[in-house]
């Protein structure tokens, strides 16, 4: 027997919507939690402990707070976004193709790194909205997990939950394809500002938008570059704001993501 839309679960039906909204919050907390089990790891940080306690300009009890705020905020335009859609029963998985899924979720991808491109840059670009706003996310000079969705909190419904509506919407996802989407796109998130250059992830040999890439942006000098996130770097690289950098060891140990001079100069 198949239950449209709905996981069961100790005998609850538990719908798609509900999971596709609470979801994305709990792996955003559980994914970041392994990430803070691991930053003791000092050979594969991408900076010292002492940066992250220093060169900081906000307490992490500050950083939890705003982050809760924001996922309050992502459960209630996604609760208001799927009670508007609606559900034509699609989302149970059958009627849709592999290829169709594929489709969807690469548009969808492409669709929430280009808002967020173009959104994130002119926060840069706009000095109003880069010290009123902005300039919050990047009192978190040194990043590490659990502060990636540390922002102003219009900014978060701006960049984060409005690009997220559009690209469901526009793509053409149903519920349940979601819950692996924003999943998904948590994870690669919190692990873009983990502050580790782990051997092996996956994340770092598929995408060159990276915990790396982006460690680039939070310094003084790439504040000009690399504003491309979530997925790719395209926008970037045709727009001619990616800087490029090597990964060198630190004689102290770990690595620092060093960008080229001319672009640093610049």
């Amino acid at each position: 027997m198949s239950i449209d839309n709905d996981v069961v679960r100790g005998g609850l039906h538990v719908s798609d919507e509900l999971l596709g909204t609470i979801l994305p919050i709990v792996v955003y907390w559980v994914y970041s939690g392994l990430y803070c089990l691991l930053g003791g790891m000092e050979n594969y940080r991408l900076h010292t402990k002492k940066d992250e306690d220093e060169k900081n300009l906000v307490t992490k009890k500050e950083v939890v707070k705003g982050v809760l705020l924001q996922q309050v905020v992502q459960s209630v335009v996604a609760t208001v976004l799927f009670a508007v859609t609606g559900n034509d029963g699609d989302s149970d998985g059958n009627q849709h193709g592999f290829l169709v899924l594929v489709r969807q979720l690469f548009l969808a991808m492409v669709i929430l790194d280009t808002w967020q491109y173009f959104m994130h840059r002119y926060m840069h670009q706009n000095k109003f909205l880069y010290k009123h706003i902005h300039s919050q996310h990047h009192r978190l000079v040194v990043p590490y997990a659990f502060g990636a969705l540390y922002n102003h909190p219009l900014e978060g419904l701006l960049l984060d939950t409005i690009g997220g509506a559009l690209a469901f919407l526009f793509s053409g996802m149903s519920p349940r394809a979601s819950i692996f989407f924003f999943s998904f796109a948590t994870i690669k998130t919190v692990d873009d500002h983990c502050g580790l250059w782990l051997p092996g992830n996956l994340f770092h040999i598929v995408f060159k938008n990276n915990s790396a890439y982006h460690d680039i942006h939070h310094q003084l000098y790439g504040s000009k570059y690399n504003f491309s996130q979530p997925f790719f770097v395209t926008w970037d690289r045709i727009l001619g704001t990616y800087m490029p950098y090597a990964l060198v060891e630190r004689p102290e140990g770990g690595y620092e993501a060093r960008p080229d001079k001319d672009c640093k100069d610049d």
